[in-house]
C-alpha cells in the first residue's frame, strides 16, 4: 500500500471525477506473494495501487483503501505465477491523457499496463469473463520414455507383454526406441568406464535398483489441504468445499474456477519422470548405507553427480520428431470438450455436477522453442472455467500416457466414473494467457458505445513482455534448477 496521506494534503487536492474503466495489465510473478492485496507481503496488486496514487489515476483520500475504489479482478494468480494478459475493473481518474505511460514509469519491468479502457458503470471483469487462455511452456524431453533400466521402463515392458500388446508398445515408442541406448554408448559408458568395479556398481545401484515403495504411485493430492484459488464477485474468499456445496444446492458448476494459484514448493522440473530423480536423490543416502567404510563418500557423490548431470545435458539435447508431436497433440485433443474432470481437481467426486468442464481447445505449437540449448513446446488450453490443479493434472496425465507408450485412449477412461491418480505438472510453466470478454464486447459498441477489451491492439508489446519478463524466466529457473 502507498503510504498515508495527511488530512492537509487530502483537503488541498483538487477533486476530479472517477470513470469505471477496466485496465489491461502482464505481469511475471516472480518475487510478488501473488496478485491479490495482502498488507504483509509484495503483490502485484499492491504495487498497482501504489502506481495508480502515485500518477494521480487515485485520490489521495482514496489511497488507504482499495475498496474505495470498487477494484476487481479477473482472475486471482498466486506466488510466482505469471500472466501476459490479465484485467482489474475499477474507478480511475484518467482525465490525462498519458496516464498509462505515467502509471508504467511508477512500476518495475515486470509489471506493465497495456491500456485502460471506459466501461459501464456496473462492469465487473470477473463477473463479465466468459472464459480464459493458458499457456504451458514444457521441455520436449518430457515426452521421452523411461530409462529401460529403471524400475517403471521394466515395469512397463512387464506390462505390455501380460496384456499380450508388447508390439503395440514398441510401435508407440519407435520414435524414441534408440534414444537411450544411444544415450548410454555416447555419454554414460565413458564415465562408467572411467570408475572403479565396486564405485561403478553403488552408481548402478543407486541409479537403476532403487526399490519403488507404494508411496510412490499413490494419489498426490491424497493428503492435500483444501485451498480456495478463486474469488466471488466482491473478491472475498471461499473455500472450495463451501462452493461444492453450493453445487450441490443449485446443480450448477461454480462460475470462474481457475488454475491460476501455483505454490512454489510443488514445482518439479519434469512433469514427467519424477521417478528418475527420485533415484538419483536417494543416492547418496543409499552410499552411505551400502559403502559408508569402503568408498570415498565424496568420491562416489562426484560420480553420482557427474552421472545425473550428463543424463540431464543428454535430454536436453533431444529434440522432438514429427512423429513424437503428432502422438503429443493427440493426447492433448482427447481433452477437447465438455467432460467430467472430476480426477483432476482435489476430493470431488464424478457425481458433481460442477466436475463437468467445457475445453473449448487444446492446440500444442507446430514449431518448438530453442533457449538455451533445451527445446520446449507451448502447449495452449481455452476453457470456460478450471477447478484447482485441472490444468496441470491434463499435461501431467497427457505427458506420461506419451512417454509410457500408452495409446492416448486410456486418457478417455480417467473422463469416467473411475477413480484414477494422476500426476501432477510443474507449476513452473503455467501462466494466464489471456481472458475472453465475448458477451460484453458483442455489445460495448452497440449498446454501450464503449471499446471492446481486446488484447489485439497490444500484440506486438505482449509479445516482447511474454519473451523478456516471463518467458526467459521459466527458462532461466529451469536451467539453474538443472545444475
Amino acid at each position: 500500500m502507498p503510504p498515508a496521506f495527511t488530512k492537509e494534503e487530502i483537503e488541498a487536492e483538487d477533486k476530479k471525477p472517477k470513470r469505471k474503466v477496466a485496465v489491461l495489465i502482464g505481469y511475471s510473478g516472480t518475487g510478488y506473494k501473488g496478485m491479490q492485496f495482502d498488507h504483509m507481503q509484495k503483490t502485484i496488486e499492491g504495487d498497482l495501487f501504489t502506481a495508480f496514487v502515485a500518477a494521480g489515476a487515485i485520490s489521495k483520500a482514496n489511497a488507504d483503501d482499495p475498496k474505495k475504489s470498487s477494484l476487481v479482478r479477473c482472475a486471482r494468480t498466486d506466488k510466482g505465477v505469471h500472466a501476459a494478459s490479465n484485467v482489474i475493473s475499477l474507478k480511475l481518474i484518467i482525465d490525462d491523457p498519458d496516464i498509462v505511460q505515467k502509471i508504467n514509469s511508477h512500476l518495475s519491468p515486470q509489471i506493465r499496463v497495456w491500456g485502460i479502457l471506459r466501461t459501464v458503470g456496473s462492469f465487473s471483469c470477473y463477473q463479465a469473463c466468459d472464459s480464459r487462455w493458458y499457456e504451458y511452456l514444457i521441455p520436449t524431453c518430457s515426452f521421452l520414455p523411461p530409462h529401460p533400466s529403471s524400475y517403471i521402463g521394466k515395469k512397463l515392458v512387464e506390462l505390455a507383454e501380460e496384456a499380450g500388446d508388447l508390439e503395440g508398445y514398441k510401435e508407440r515408442q519407435e520414435e524414441v526406441l534408440g534414444f537411450w541406448e544411444e544415450t548410454e554408448n555416447q555419454y554414460i559408458k565413458p564415465i562408467l568406464d572411467s570408475l572403479d568395479q565396486q564405485t561403478r556398481e553403488l552408481v548402478e545401484e543407486a541409479l537403476y535398483k532403487v526399490s519403488t515403495t507404494k508411496a510412490q504411485f499413490e494419489d498426490p493430492d491424497e493428503n492435500e489441504t483444501d485451498v480456495d484459488e478463486n474469488e466471488d464477485e466482491n473478491n472475498s474468499k471461499i473455500s472450495i468445499q463451501k462452493k461444492s456445496d453450493a453445487a450441490d444446492r443449485t446443480g450448477q458448476p461454480p462460475a470462474n474456477e481457475s488454475e491460476d494459484s501455483i505454490a512454489p514448493d510443488q514445482q518439479t522440473r519434469d512433469p514427467a519422470s519424477e521417478e528418475g530423480e527420485k533415484d538419483f536423490d536417494q543416492a547418496s543416502s543409499k552410499a552411505d548405507t551400502i559403502a559408508a567404510e569402503t568408498v570415498d563418500k565424496a568420491h562416489l557423490d562426484a560420480a553420482i553427480k557427474t552421472l545425473r548431470q550428463a543424463y540431464i545435458a543428454a535430454k536436453q539435447r533431444h529434440r522432438i520428431s514429427p512423429e513424437r508431436l503428432s502422438r503429443v497433440k493427440a493426447a492433448f485433443a482427447r481433452y477437447v470438450g465438455t467432460k467430467n474432470f472430476h480426477n483432476y481437481t482435489v476430493r470431488k467426486q464424478a457425481k458433481d455436477p460442477s466436475a463437468k468442464r467445457h475445453i473449448k481447445s487444446f492446440t500444442v505449437s507446430d514449431t518448438p522453442i530453442e533457449i538455451g540449448g533445451t527445446e520446449w513446446l507451448s502447449l495452449k488450453v481455452h476453457g470456460q472455467s478450471f477447478m484447482m490443479h485441472q490444468i496441470r493434472k491434463m499435461i501431467g496425465l497427457a505427458a506420461l500416457i506419451v512417454r509410457a507408450g500408452c495409446p492416448v485412449e486410456r486418457i478417455d477412461e480417467t473422463l469416467g466414473e473411475d477413480v484414477v491418480a494422476i500426476p501432477k505438472a510443474p507449476g513452473l510453466g503455467l501462466l494466464l494467457e489471456r481472458p475472453v470478454f465475448e458477451s460484453y464486447n458483442e455489445k460495448a459498441e452497440t449498446k454501450f458505445q464503449r471499446e471492446p477489451i481486446d488484447f489485439g491492439k497490444f500484440e506486438v508489446e505482449i509479445e516482447e513482455f511474454k519473451r523478456k519478463e516471463i518467458y526467459e524466466r521459466i527458462f532461466a529457473e529451469e536451467e539453474r534448477d538443472n545444475v
